[in-house]
């Protein structure tokens, strides 16, 4: 299927425009369409044999529902969606094409995938099962098949808890109310990297991130846990405790490295 044409809803930025690129650097034909230019989606839709929606969380399913009804039975229809249950769900009710949700586990500033990670969802998928495993791997990724509830469930560890995790340490360090400037003078190497990825998450795209946390069903659950461990450390730091501070990291984090 090299000679396959391929069309990116949302190829104009971030994430889109760098897999346009990718595309088009493995031969492939690709058309593009924006917030304000590129193809329609039922031109595209009639002149491309994979069609893949990469647009925010929230505009999501409006752009499925748009182009999911023409998109002829042969052709694929994809997405690039940090959550996939929803997006997966809605492009099978929306069109009768082939539906495979992707989702790149990485951002726009990587020169190439090679060693990083892809998941695919497959859903409804014939002729096109193997077409984006051998792109993908050729070009050095690790492809990994899901569901897409399986994929959520652990996006609402490496992406939700990571992201909130993220935030809250940069809203507990502004309200501190301790100066910027002088802070710098007191910091570690680990602690300045650590405040140059809050940095990064604040001063970013702030609504991918709420989506990314709040459109997760799975993500409550690991509120809550976070929560809990933040409650048992609190009681064990309020009555100076050491031991028993030691003994809740200790035993859950031997475990963890075991599994690891």
């Amino acid at each position: 299927m090299s000679d396959c044409v391929i069309g990116i809803i949302g190829g104009t930025g971030g994430i889109g425009r760098w897999f346009s690129r990718f595309f088009a650097e493995e031969g492939f034909t690709v058309h593009v369409s924006g917030r304000n230019n590129g193809m329609g989606i039922e031109e595209m839709a009639s002149a491309c044999h994979v069609v893949i929606v990469s647009v925010p969380i929230g505009a999501t399913e409006g752009v499925i529902r748009a182009v999911g009804p023409v998109m002829p039975r042969e052709s694929l229809l994809m997405d690039f969606t940090s959550l996939k249950r929803e997006p997966v769900a809605c492009m099978l009710e929306a069109s009768r094409s082939e539906v495979m949700g992707c989702h790149p586990l990485f951002g726009p500033d990587v020169s190439s995938m090679r060693g990083l990670n892809i998941i695919l969802c497959p859903a409804r998928v014939d002729r096109w099962m193997n077409w984006a495993h051998h792109i993908f791997e050729r070009a050095g990724a690790v492809v990994t098949e899901a569901t897409p509830d399986e994929h959520d469930r652990f996006m609402a560890v490496v992406q939700g808890l990571n992201h909130f995790n993220t935030m809250m340490m940069g809203l507990a360090v502004k309200d501190s109310g301790l100066d910027n400037s002088a802070l710098k003078r007191f910091t570690t190497p680990l602690f300045d990297a650590k405040m140059s990825i809050v940095e990064k998450v604040l001063t970013g795209n702030m609504r991918l991130y709420m989506e990314i946390i709040t459109h997760n069903d799975h993500f409550m659950k690991m509120l809550a846990l976070y929560e809990r461990n933040i409650a048992a450390a609190r009681e064990c730091m309020e009555h100076h405790d050491v031991e028993r501070l030691a003994e809740l990291f200790e035993k859950k984090y031997a475990t963890l490295y075991e599994e690891v």
